[in-house]
């Protein structure tokens, strides 16, 4: 089951819906991909990066969520120095 994490202060934001109910039309896995989609957009608009995870494999940066995808997708907030 696909996941959208965003990392934050309070440790992570976690979003996930079954893939497969989405595509069947399920309105709770369609709310829950609106709602990730709605904070992806959210968080890349504030200067987050957003990157696909896959285990045994490098980290690879998107720029939009993929509602059937298999793998989570982790948002890291841009980083200040001060």
């Amino acid at each position: 089951m696909p996941a959208l994490r965003i990392l934050n202060a309070s440790g992570d934001t976690c979003i996930s819906w079954d893939e497969t109910a989405y595509a069947a039309g399920d309105p709770e896995a369609v709310a829950a991909v609106e709602e990730a989609e709605r904070l992806f957009e959210k968080a890349r608009s504030a200067g987050g990066e957003a990157f696909q995870l896959e285990a045994g494999a490098p980290a690879k940066r998107v720029t939009r969520l993929v509602p059937t995808m298999t793998e989570d997708v982790l948002i890291i907030p841009p980083m200040v120095g001060g």
